[in-house]
């Protein structure tokens, strides 16, 4: 039963701190912390499957990954990761693409936030810097972490950059030279002997000149013997650093420099020296770099290039490939990548997290990426015949708790809502007869968190937020087109009749449709001409890939066809009959005046009164059932469920049937019902760590409920799903921990467990399962896929072997 279940898709955005992505320069991997985990990618593969694993283990936010390279084989790594809790994780990097393993070691490293780890090539050592204001040594000890030294800063500063290099082995062996930078406008270069044993620290230079605190530093060997740094600012600024060996000529009192900026100190060059045994280097400012227009967050040597090229990372949305003239010996932009800065519209100093975090090169030099303020990852292509840069896609997902997931009808696509403000649509990419899931569009970006989304046809959906009423979304027709030629989804009949596309009006909430031709409304990319407009949305059209990041955010939004008010707080449910033909609604409440549920009709938008009271508390799911008359189920935090019944006589009327105020011992997250039983059934699942699954006996007068089955598990169940087949019933259930199990129930009446299995814990969430949904099957497959929304941002799709989970 080893492939009963796999992934197949996961989806999540990335952290943005600039020290919480590395890409190993061995491997093909790619890590990123992504709320509390580490998401592993492999970019430059030609197996186009995104994220290939999530890593579990810390108990915070990721905020500091790097890869260790063993100096005894050149295919073993290990990864090491720190968050926001002062802790630090490792875990083993399979060789041939096995399974990750680990966490292999967690300790405590400081008593603030992780902010930086560096290591040392070739050996099992690492620093970290915490905000505490120290540097720890570590050493690698097989499945150990042993701390082998601490330096306290002074003056005192919070590290925010290491970097570390160690002095030459024949003349100082177990030497290393360790670059400090911080919360002050000044870069401490150290020297470490007997780093292997009793580290001895010695402060030997402070490189002044930034006026800023100091975001990056990277260091690499030079042609000479010596080093190079780079030291990226909030000042904008980068400078260059030379390392010579001190046992060569001295260097002269000029350096080369790229220009004066206003407002800077001199820079005239200053020699100072750093040393350690025999072992000496001598430090001069080579260059400042001028040209990023706001903070800059990260700098990367490429690891094979000739030329010593230097990537940078801005808050203005750019990445600058950096190369010094080979006749002048200036430091120059050869490349820029990504936006202008004129359409971000803000700065870091106006409160903008906009632009770029973490800017990586890969293993080979041929390809860069970088993280933006969505969680996305861009990438980029070198050719070398055309010396052109190609962006194609890359990976992306939602940067706070997923809220809702639904599929389509027909399963064609499942939809995502998040706290991040966004909906997000998932599909399959078929290309070269293989299959692979990415985003293809973000129907809704939006002003409030996002709490719901519900599917209305396979072209509508309406979706609720932390505001008093509900939208209702249409697929454009450039979308459209696009899905049906990636994806082979079906154009809708309707297709006359939608919108090309849609935009925001500057200062709206509400996703405006628009025309070809139609230059009424004032966008907030006022200030792209029309050729560039033009050229974005062609590309929906002719690209034969994925849409990257840049058409994800600006060009795939759907506009919105109605709005739906008559709650009077902010919504908490919104699901749609299995019909399509009808909107059932609940909004957070604390009596009985709010706690209504609120029905609309699709076809005209208009609200089926009065509306549903049963509840005192906010109702936190609803459920329709199709069996005739017509049910709708619905479970809140006031611990009970109730059931209305739809009117065989008068059409829109519904009557409460049946309800139970004690149903749980604790309030009720999620409910749903079970098809194809000889008799209304349905299950509800309770923070009280139980799953009930419920029947129910009709007659002419009567509708008696009774619980049949309990299911108990070892943490509050926050979401189920139910897969209802012809003799049996499959109930996915999460939790609060974030596992998730799976439940067949057989008999005619389904109340009797035949197979209960938990998930293995590496497919689950680190955090609470929000929602599932198992995808619609249009046709008879042995197998179905099981979409998990959780609260760590995480979306994932479980292919789950139907024929091996037994049953009757």
């Amino acid at each position: 039963m080893t492939n009963l279940i796999v992934e197949e898709y996961y989806s999540v955005g990335g952290n943005r701190h600039s020290a919480a992505a590395d890409w190993s320069t061995i491997s093909d991997h790619l890590a990123f912390g992504a709320d509390n985990n580490i998401a592993i990618w492999s970019p430059t593969r030609h197996s186009r499957h995104g994220i290939s694993a999530i890593l579990k283990g810390h108990t915070d936010k990721v905020t500091a990954v790097k890869f260790l390279k063993s100096p005894t084989t050149q295919h073993h790594q290990q990864l090491v990761g720190g968050s926001a809790d002062g802790r630090i994780v490792l875990w083993k990097v399979p060789d041939n693409g096995g399974r990750w393993e680990g966490p292999v070691a967690n300790v405590v490293a400081h008593s603030g936030t992780v902010n930086t780890i560096a290591t040392f090539d070739g050996m099992n050592a690492f620093a970290t810097g915490g905000a505490d204001g120290k540097i720890k040594l570590w050493r690698v000890d097989g499945d150990k972490l042993e701390v082998l030294g601490e330096l306290n800063l002074k003056p005192r500063c919070i590290p925010l950059a290491l970097a570390l290099s160690p002095f030459s082995q024949e003349k100082s062996p177990d030497s290393a030279v360790i670059v400090v930078g911080g919360t002050r406008n000044d870069v401490q270069v150290y020297s470490a002997e007997s780093i292997s044993t009793t580290p001895r620290f010695t402060l030997c230079a402070t490189l002044t000149g930034h006026e800023g605190w100091i975001r990056s530093l990277s260091i690499t060997t030079n042609t000479d013997g010596g080093l190079l740094l780079a030291s990226a600012s909030q000042d904008k600024y980068i400078r260059i650093w030379r390392f010579r060996d001190g046992n060569a000529s001295t260097p002269t009192a000029t350096s080369s420099t790229n220009s004066t900026a206003p407002g800077t100190t001199s820079l005239t060059a200053k020699v100072q020296t750093v040393s350690a045994g025999a072992s000496k280097y001598l430090i001069t400012f080579e260059a400042l770099l001028l040209g990023h227009e706001d903070w800059v967050y990260s700098t990367a040597w490429n690891p094979k290039s000739l030329n010593q090229q230097l990537l940078t990372a801005s808050a203005d949305g750019s990445l600058s490939i950096w190369e010094a003239d080979p006749a002048s010996g200036v430091w120059v932009s050869i490349s820029r990548l990504g936006e202008i800065s004129s359409q971000k519209g803000a700065t870091t100093a106006t409160g903008s997290s906009g632009g770029f975090w973490t800017g990586l090169w890969s293993p080979n030099g041929d390809h860069v990426t970088c993280l933006g303020r969505t969680g996305s990852w861009r990438l980029w292509t070198y050719n070398s015949a055309s010396d052109f840069w190609t962006q194609t896609y890359g990976v992306s997902g939602h940067i706070g708790p997923v809220n809702g997931v639904c599929w389509a009808p027909d399963g064609s696509y499942l939809l995502s809502t998040s706290s991040d403000q966004t909906t997000r649509l998932h599909a399959q990419w078929s290309s070269d007869d293989t299959w692979s899931w990415h985003e293809f569009s973000r129907p809704q970006i939006h002003g409030y968190d996002l709490n719901c989304i519900s599917s209305i046809t396979a072209h509508q959906f309406a979706s609720g937020a932390d505001e008093k009423l509900l939208r209702v979304f249409n697929k454009p027709r450039d979308i459209a087109a696009m899905l049906h030629r990636l994806c082979k989804i079906p154009l809708p009949t309707e297709d006359a009749k939608l919108p090309d596309t849609a935009a925001i009006p500057v200062l709206g909430l509400s996703n405006k449709a628009t025309d070809e031709h139609d230059a009424t409304i004032e966008t907030t990319e006022g200030e792209l001409d029309a050729n560039q407009k033009s050229d974005y949305g062609s590309m929906l059209f002719t690209s034969a890939e994925p849409p990257t990041e840049d058409l994800l955010a600006r060009h795939t939004l759907w506009p919105e066809e109605e709005k739906l008010y008559g709650h009077t707080y902010e919504i908490s449910e919104g699901v749609t009959s299995t019909d399509g033909k009808l909107l059932m609604t609940a909004c957070k409440a604390s009596s009985i005046d709010n706690a209504v549920i609120r029905l609309y009709e699709t076809d005209g938008w208009n609200e089926i009164k009065p509306p549903l009271a049963a509840h005192s508390l906010t109702i936190t799911r609803l459920a329709h059932c199709p069996r005739p008359p017509g049910y709708i189920l619905s479970v809140g935090r006031d611990r009970q469920w109730a059931v209305f019944q739809q009117s065989e006589k008068m059409a829109g009327q519904w009557t409460l049937v049946a309800s139970n105020p004690k149903a749980h011992t604790r309030m009720i997250l999620d409910c749903a019902w079970l098809m194809n039983v000889s008799s209304p059934s349905f299950v509800t699942a309770g923070r009280d760590k139980s799953i009930k699954v419920w029947s129910a006996q009709v007659s002419s007068n009567q509708f008696n409920v009774t619980c049949g089955l309990e299911v108990k598990r070892k943490s509050a169940v926050t979401a189920v799903a139910v897969l209802s087949e012809k003799s049996r019933w499959i109930i996915a259930a999460g939790e609060d921990d974030g596992s998730i199990s799976i439940h067949v129930l057989g008999g005619a009446d389904g109340m009797r467990v035949v197979t209960s299995l938990d998930i293995e814990g590496r497919l689950c969430p680190s955090a609470t399962v929000s929602r599932l949904a198992w995808r619609p099957r249009m046709e008879e497959v042995s197998y179905s896929q099981l979409a998990v929304a959780s609260a760590d941002g995480s979306i994932r799709i479980l292919r789950v072997n139907l024929e091996q989970l037994g049953g009757e």
